[in-house]
């Protein structure tokens, strides 16, 4: 929409400049007439409010109409325009109707403040109001069993897959569903939520959570071997789990990349759980028992889950 606006403010510039050029003082009315249609149009629609008002938009639309007309007539009444003048108000005359055209098969523009509201009235109706009890309870404070590492991928919400309530899980989620090792002075922002869900929270199960057709993954299997970045911070991020690349390099040369990239999308869970490890207070809980790290592959095309732990035991849904 804003680049048919812009489009239009420049066409409108074009003949402004033209019929000025070719002196229009002796139709002036008409050419106010059309320049008002032009700031009428402007004035009454504001393309950020009311995007999904069909009334606005067919007032837009007349509005164009009305504005191609009115060229049309200029150049049909105005005689004493020059051939080379009337040639170009002509041509842009058309471009103006092909927009014209545009915005008749446009699709709705999208709308993110009325998805957004949409989206809260629909929770709050369906779940906030139905289970009172529930928001209450959780106003005065959290105790969620489960701490989930997922990819920040928009087709692998844990809440959804897992059906997770509000309250049940403390989730971190970033490019391919990663943990780095415990380092003070990098990843800070993993090791303080790590740190919060183990100690404070004391969840009783960590969970990493890998899926199909990862895009972090695919990255990672692409970096080339002399380690050179192309984003700035993509590759340094997914090299957390470089040592599953080269595993799966060694193990599986005679597989395609799609394939190895499955392999590595589940090697590099492992990688993670074993990273959890160098936390001192996640090791130390571990060994009292009192926390579970388990690795899990959700394959969103095949419609499959896998759930193991650090022995390997492998759990198929």
């Amino acid at each position: 929409m804003n680049r048919l606006i812009k489009k239009t403010c420049m066409i409108l510039l074009a003949i402004f400049l033209i019929l000025k050029k070719f002196e229009y003082k002796k139709n002036r009315q008409e050419y106010h007439d059309l320049i008002q249609n032009f700031l009428l149009f402007f004035v009454d629609f504001d393309p950020t409010k009311n995007s999904g008002n069909l009334q606005t938009e067919e007032m837009g639309k007349e509005a164009y109409e009305e504005a191609v007309a009115g060229l049309q007539k200029l150049i049909s009444e105005k005689g004493d325009l020059k051939a080379a003048a009337a040639e170009k108000v002509r041509r842009l005359t058309k471009e103006l109707a092909g927009a014209t055209e545009k915005w008749a098969v446009q699709k709705p523009v999208f709308d993110p403040v009325g998805k957004i509201l949409t989206g809260f009235n629909h929770f709050k109706k369906e779940k906030y109001e139905k289970d009172s009890a529930l928001f209450a309870k959780l106003a005065k404070g959290q105790s969620p069993k489960f701490m989930v590492f997922a990819c920040s991928d928009s087709r692998v919400c844990p809440s959804h897959i897992l059906n997770f309530q509000p309250g049940e899980a403390f989730v971190v989620r970033n490019i391919a569903n990663m943990v780095p090792p415990f380092d003070k002075t990098k990843y800070s922002g993993v090791g303080a939520a790590v740190e919060y869900a183990v100690v404070h929270l004391k969840v009783e199960n960590i969970l990493v959570m890998g899926h199909s057709c990862c895009g972090g993954i695919k990255g990672l299997m692409s970096i080339p071997d002399d380690g050179t970045n192309k984003s700035d911070f993509i590759e340094d991020w997914v090299k957390i789990c470089s040592t599953a690349k080269a595993k799966v390099q060694a193990e599986c040369s005679n597989l395609d990349f799609n394939e190895q990239c499955t392999r590595l999308e589940k090697e590099a869970v492992n990688v993670s759980l074993g990273n959890l490890l160098s936390y001192p207070f996640v090791r130390e809980a571990v060994v009292k028992r009192t926390l579970l790290l388990k690795g899990a592959h959700y394959d969103f095309v095949k419609g499959t889950f896998d759930l193991w732990d650090l022995n390997s035991n492998i759990v198929k849904f």
